[in-house]
């Protein structure tokens, strides 16, 4: 189900046969006003604009997911379902990077996206093509993407090797458009701003240069990922999480995966010391039932990347008794129903789940009504929802207007996804036969 929510953020040309009946083809003329083919690729929420911020972000988290827990996929029958959505946005990134100089980082435009509540299939706004360049710098999101394309790389090595190679060039292209021009990019696209704005650059190249190194295995690339990863870090800004912005807690697991060094492993401990008994004094909030909670916008995204992170250190480098496995189990189980309120946080899932989340193409109103229908016509199978918007278990409403709780996005599922896999490797667990359900 997980996937599938993926499945339903498709943009573009859909494949014969595609599982998500309710969806058709739709933004078939993405990037004419450039003169540059940018049709595909994923919508970002429950809106119709491609951000290639969270977008990349979210294939790398997906990609990691497969590449440690690769057997949970096939376990789950779903390694499949896997490649094709991380191939879907890895063919859009390598297609909005025509020019060794150029990257395309937004299709739409954020207002005038907003203004209209309907389905994708329907839309008839102009959707203006944003880029980064040479002269108008976008280090981070240039580096994010070339993380994505380096770890699908990684991914797709050996059942598809010449896309693979393929992959990688474009990511050592972008790393190098990154690298040579600095700058972040919510400056040079001001429309991004207002969504997704950049806090810095230096924690993407480390990212992006930890991935070109793990799929390359040249040194050169691990050099700039430690010299970007010394200019970043500051130790006491350990306390947060992976996140579309912030990559410095993934580099420092994968860095610490590579490499053995002490000074990886103390930050992550320091991390996910945070994030369950403590660090210095601090911890994150915890709700009564024992979610952790750090933020009102989208708690329950933060707590599932912290968890599939907290699965892959423990996993390949090293766990404090059982601790930080036990963390993550207690996320995912949390948000799957082990709750208080007796409810799944997973559209489609389990009991009591979510049934109205803040996404127009689910709820197909065709009025622009976000409030007709009252229910939503199509159920968005795996989506998982913001949840709790205060360290309270109650603190959820499954209301469509309520986009603090009840938001959707490409960034909330990346790291549950992964999450999920190594769950299955755990539990294991009997594949649906016949999903999805015909409508």
């Amino acid at each position: 189900m997980a996937l599938y929510f993926y499945d339903a953020q498709r943009s573009g040309k859909l494949p014969e046969g595609f599982r998500v009946k309710w969806r058709g083809d739709s933004a078939l003329e993405d990037g004419s006003d450039v003169g540059v083919d940018l049709t595909g690729g994923f919508y970002d929420a429950g809106d119709h604009i491609k951000f290639a911020f969270p977008m990349a972000s979210a294939m790398t988290l997906l990609s990691w997911g497969g590449i440690e827990y690769g057997e949970g996929y096939r376990r789950a029958h779903q390694r499949e379902n896997l490649l094709s959505v991380v191939r879907w946005g890895a063919d859009w990134l390598m297609k909005a990077h025509p020019t060794e100089d150029v990257f395309y980082a937004q299709v739409g435009h954020g207002e005038t996206d907003h203004n209209h509540w309907g389905p994708a299939e329907v839309m008839t706004m102009k959707r203006p093509a944003y880029k980064i360049d040479a002269h108008k710098p976008g280090s981070d999101v240039a580096a994010e993407a070339s993380a994505a394309l380096a770890s699908a790389a990684i991914l797709f090595k050996h059942d598809d090797p010449e896309y693979s190679k393929r992959l990688l060039r474009s990511a050592r292209s972008l790393f190098t458009l990154a690298d040579n021009h600095r700058g972040r990019y919510s400056r040079a696209i001001h429309d991004a701003a207002e969504y997704y704005p950049s806090s810095g650059y230096l924690d993407e190249l480390s990212w992006a240069a930890a991935w070109l190194y793990r799929a390359t295995g040249e040194e050169a690339y691990l050099q700039k990922a430690e010299a970007f990863y010394q200019s970043f870090q500051d130790d006491d800004d350990l306390h947060w999480t992976q996140t579309w912005d912030d990559k410095i807690y993934g580099a420092n697991v994968l860095l610490a995966e590579m490499t053995g060094k002490e000074v990886y492993k103390k930050a992550v401990a320091r991390w996910l010391n945070f994030w369950t008994v403590g660090d210095d004094g601090k911890r994150v909030k915890y709700t009564p039932g024992g979610l952790a909670w750090l933020d009102r916008w989208g708690a329950l995204r933060y707590a599932a990347n912290t968890a599939l992170l907290a699965f892959i250190y423990a996993d390949r480098v090293g766990d404090h008794g059982t601790q930080y496995r036990d963390f993550a189990r207690s996320q995912i189980n949390y948000l799957l129903g082990e709750n208080p309120e007796h409810r799944s946080y997973v559209v489609g899932f389990g009991r009591n789940p979510p049934r109205n989340p803040h996404h127009a193409g689910a709820h197909g109103s065709l009025t622009e009504d976000m409030d007709e229908p009252g229910d939503n016509r199509h159920i968005l199978y795996g989506a998982l929802v913001g949840g709790p918007s205060a360290p309270r278990d109650d603190a959820y409403v499954d209301r469509r207007s309520d986009y603090v709780t009840n938001e959707v996005s490409l960034d909330y599922n990346a790291g549950f996804t992964g999450a999920l896999a190594r769950m299955v490797l755990e539990y294991g667990g009997v594949p649906l036969e016949d999903f999805p359900p015909r409508e």
